[in-house]
């Protein structure tokens, strides 16, 4: 799945950058952005439970 955007770095990068790089170079970065994504899911999660929960006044 390439986008019009991702179409053009392709065509920009003066053909240096082969349709597979880019496309490796992608996956690589929406895996790590879903990763930090449910890392910030995780810790607001752990932040609601230990705000529910906790054992002072």
């Amino acid at each position: 799945m390439v986008s019009d955007t991702d179409e053009e770095v392709l065509h920009d990068s003066g053909g240096s950058m082969s349709a597979s790089d880019l496309k490796e170079h992608l996956r690589t970065w929406r895996g790590f952005l879903t990763f930090f994504k449910w890392l910030i899911v995780g810790n607001v999660a752990l932040l609601i439970f230990l705000a529910i929960f906790r054992t002072h006044n």
